[in-house]
């Protein structure tokens, strides 16, 4: 009678890490680019807020708040803070802001350099939405009407 070795070989082994080596390497790159895309929303929306503490700004003032008021508590200011909630973006009123018109940038910070396909987002007064990558290139459609 014959005695039955029970167990796990090394091939086996060898094979099962194999398999796990292949899954993660497709796993992982994908998650990355997942979080990349979730931080954006805080981005988008730090801007949102924003352009809705200009518009109440504006009303109350009859101009909109420059860079400088950006971080002042309402009503000398926007009550805005510079960093989204997170620390993923810096938020910025450029140059120039006045009763004509303004224009705020989001811009990518910390770990979320790491999103090439979106580095800054941008809205002015008319409500129009802009998006760069890290060339420099136009991203606004792949940035702001994508989820």
């Amino acid at each position: 009678m014959r005695v039955r070795m029970q167990g796990v070989t090394l091939i086996e082994l060898v094979i099962v890490i194999v398999i796990v080596g292949i899954l993660a390497s497709i796993a992982i790159p994908t998650y990355s680019e997942y979080v990349l895309r979730t931080h954006r929303v805080e981005g988008k929306s730090a801007l949102l807020k924003l352009a809705a503490a200009q518009e109440q700004y504006y009303l109350q003032n009859n101009t909109y708040a420059t860079a400088t008021k950006l971080t002042t508590a309402p009503p000398a200011g926007l009550g805005i803070p510079a960093t989204t909630e997170n620390g993923w973006y810096t938020i910025a009123i450029a140059d120039g802001a006045n009763a004509a018109g303004y224009s705020a940038t989001a811009t990518a910070a910390g770990s979320q350099t790491r999103d090439s396909k979106c580095t800054s987002f941008t809205i002015n007064q008319l409500g129009q939405k802009t998006a760069t990558k890290s060339g420099g290139g136009d991203a606004t459609d792949d940035c702001w009407l994508k989820k």
